[in-house]
C-alpha cells in the first residue's frame, strides 16, 4: 500500500495523531495521510486545530505553550486540556529551537564514558547539584563522553547552548570541538582555556590540611598516593614531580611542599585510575614492604578505603600502625570503619558555582559581550575522623 498526502479539515472529536510539520511551520487544519484508496491514516495536530476546538487565535494558544504569562490561568488550562484531548504534546522542539536560536540544553563533557562517570559517586554528586541549580533556569543537562559510535562526535553533533568541561585538559581533543563550535565554556577540575570561565577546589590548600594534620601528630614515613595515566603503576622516581592531571598535580603539589616544610620527603605510589580493581592492587603494592609507611595520604576516598582494606588483610591496624586519609568526603568515609579522616569538598557549592558560571557566560555570549574568564574557587575542609593517630612509638 502507498499513501499519498492530502489536506482535509478535521472536524470536532475526530480521532487524532501527534506530531507538527516538519518545516515546523503551522497549518490551518490538521494534515492526514491517506492510502490510495483515501481512507485516513495519521492526523497531524497543530496549534490551528486547538484554536479551532477551543475558539481562540493561534496566538492564544501558542502563548499557552510558550508564552504562558501572556493568559490566565483557566484559559490555559482550557486550552492545555483541548490540546491533550487531541494528542498534541506541544510544539515541535527542534523547530522551536531554530525559531528562538537556542537548544534549552547545556552539555557536559567527560573524560569517560557516562556509566563510568555514574559510578563515581563524586561525579554523580557533581552532575546532581549542577542539574538542580540549573533545573529553574528551564535548562537541561546532557552528559557528552568524549567519544562516540560510527563516526558521531558529541561534542561536534549534539545540539547545546554551552558546555561544562568536567576534568579535561584544555587540549582535550573533543574539547577542541566545542571551542570551534564558539560555544560559552566553563572548565571545572581542569586547567582552563584563555577566555573561558572556571570553577576548582582549593587543591592545593586541602592538600596541605591532610599533610600538616599528620606532621602534627608526629608522622615522619609518609607516603602519598595519586594518579597517573601517563605510567604503569608503581613508584614514583621523584614524588615532586609525579601525578598527572589538574587535580592530582595540585594535591600532589600540596603535600609535597607541606611535608617537606616540615623535614619530611614522603614517597609516592601511583596508579593509573582511580576505579576499582586498579585501587586494591595498588594499595597491595603500597604497602607490601619490609617497612610500610605509617601514613598515606589518598587521592580519592576511594583509593583510601583501597588502603585501609590493605592494611587489614596484611595485618596492620588502622590507625595504631597505619594513619590514612582520603579526599573529598564523599558518603564512603563515613561508612568506612573506621570513619576515614578526608579533605570535605562542597558539591553544592561547587554545583552552584559551575551553573552559574555557566549562565552568565550564556548570557554575554547572547548579548555579544566577551565571556565570563574569571577563576572560581571553592575552599575545602579537613574533617578529622577515627582513620588517624600518632605514630606508634
Amino acid at each position: 500500500m502507498t499513501s499519498t498526502p492530502a489536506t482535509y479539515p478535521v472536524p470536532h472529536g475526530a480521532e487524532q495523531g501527534v506530531g507538527v510539520p516538519a518545516d515546523g511551520r503551522e497549518r490551518s487544519a490538521a494534515r492526514v495521510d491517506t492510502d490510495r484508496d483515501g481512507g485516513a491514516l495519521v492526523a497531524r495536530v497543530t496549534l490551528q486545530t486547538i484554536a479551532d476546538r477551543v475558539g481562540v487565535s493561534r496566538m492564544t494558544v501558542s502563548n499557552a505553550f510558550s508564552r504562558p504569562d501572556q493568559l490566565s490561568a483557566e484559559m490555559r488550562r482550557t486550552i492545555l486540556d483541548a490540546a491533550a484531548e487531541l494528542g498534541y504534546v506541544g510544539p515541535d522542539p527542534s523547530a522551536r529551537a531554530l525559531a528562538r536560536g537556542t537548544t534549552g540544553a547545556v552539555g557536559v563533557l567527560l573524560t569517560e564514558s557516562v556509566g563510568a562517570a555514574f559510578r563515581d559517586p563524586i561525579a554523580a554528586a557533581f552532575f546532581g547539584a549542577v542539574a538542580e541549580e540549573l533545573a529553574p533556569t528551564g535548562l537541561a543537562v546532557v552528559l557528552l563522553p568524549a567519544a562516540g559510535a560510527e563516526g558521531m562526535i558529541p561534542a561536534r553533533d549534539i545540539p547545546m547552548d554551552a558546555a561544562l568541561v568536567y576534568g579535561c585538559a584544555a587540549d582535550y581533543p573533543a574539547v577542541d570541538w566545542l571551542v570551534r563550535r564558539r560555544l560559552p565554556l566553563v572548565f571545572v577540575d581542569g586547567d582552563p582555556r584563555p577566555g573561558a570561565a572556571s570553577v576548582v577546589l582549593d587543591e592545593r590548600e586541602g592538600a596541605r590540611l591532610a599533610a600538616q594534620h599528620l606532621l602534627d601528630l608526629g608522622h615522619r614515613h609518609v607516603a602519598t598516593f595519586t594518579m597517573n595515566s601517563e605510567v604503569p603503576p608503581g613508584w614514583a622516581p621523584d614524588a615532586a614531580t609525579a601525578a598527572s592531571g589538574f587535580v592530582a598535580r595540585e594535591r600532589q603539589r600540596g603535600w609535597v611542599e607541606t611535608l617537606a616544610a616540615g623535614g619530611v620527603t614522603p614517597v609516592t605510589y601511583e596508579l593509573v585510575d582511580n576505579m576499582e580493581p586498579h585501587a586494591s592492587e595498588a594499595a597491595r603494592a603500597l604497602l607490601a614492604g619490609d617497612t610500610p609507611p605509617t601514613a598515606v595520604l589518598c587521592f580519592s576516598d576511594l583509593m583510601a578505603a583501597a588502603v585501609v582494606h590493605a592494611a587489614e588483610e596484611r595485618g596492620l591496624r588502622v590507625p595504631e600502625d597505619l594513619s590514612v586519609v582520603g579526599y573529598d568526603d564523599a558518603p564512603l568515609a563515613r561508612r568506612l570503619r573506621p570513619s576515614l579522616t578526608t579533605v570535605h569538598q562542597d558539591f553544592e557549592a561547587k554545583g552552584k558555582a559551575a551553573a552559574g558560571a555557566l549562565t552568565r557566560s550564556i548570557a554575554s555570549n547572547r548579548a555579544g559581550n566577551p565571556p565570563d574568564s574569571a577563576q572560581h574557587m571553592v575552599p575545602v575542609t579537613l574533617v578529622v575522623r577515627e582513620s588517624t593517630a600518632p605514630p606508634a612509638p
